[in-house]
């Protein structure tokens, strides 16, 4: 992986993080930049970026998923046979600087990395039809824009239900388009 950091996490508290991630588009915000979060807006993205409201406090299913990510990190080297690594860092984007990227883990031998989530078990029987939210998807392509990876991982625990691992490999035309996206709304609307 040959990318540049922007910050060492390993010792960071979360306002410094924070702070950091106000610098630039997050894989977490690119899905709403898009328009394709449920949850967020693009101008909720833009009001946090330039200092208007606060990032979202954490709420349960936050928290769940930050404390479940070793578990479900734990699970996609059971389920796959493949070894991976924390990064520890915030991540940027060789060309564009406002694309940054705090990813969950790196694929050991393979120029890839793995995004963890974990779901409520009313979203499982998508998951078990084999498909996944568009905003899991935005986030893996913005990803794989930033470092680079061939392709992501998404493995999604299920709470109490399912285990799911999906392979989303790196198309030229989505990650150019979801550049260009993301350079507008930084460049047109945080700047």
């Amino acid at each position: 992986m040959s990318v540049q950091i922007l910050a060492k996490t390993q010792d960071m508290d979360r306002e410094e993080w924070l702070e950091i991630r106000r610098q630039g588009i997050g894989g977490s915000d690119a899905a709403a930049v898009v328009g394709l979060d449920r949850y967020r807006s693009p101008f909720e993205v833009y009001a946090e970026k330039v200092g208007l409201i606060q990032e979202e406090q954490d709420n349960e299913a936050m928290r769940q998923g930050r404390d479940l990510e070793d578990y479900v990190a734990s699970r996609f080297t059971e389920n796959t046979g493949k070894k991976v690594r924390r990064r520890n860092a915030i991540l940027k984007h060789r060309s564009y600087h406002w694309m940054i990227a705090n990813i969950d883990r790196w694929v050991v031998g393979e120029n890839a990395g793995l995004e963890c989530k974990t779901t409520s078990v009313l979203n499982r029987h998508k998951f078990s039809q084999g498909e996944f939210p568009p905003n899991y998807y935005v986030q893996c392509m913005h990803y794989m824009a930033v470092t680079g990876a061939e392709r992501w991982y998404l493995a999604v625990l299920v709470l109490n239900r399912s285990f799911h691992v999906f392979t989303i490999e790196r198309d030229e035309a989505e990650i150019n388009a979801l550049i260009e996206a993301e350079k507008s709304f930084w460049e047109r609307h945080v700047l």
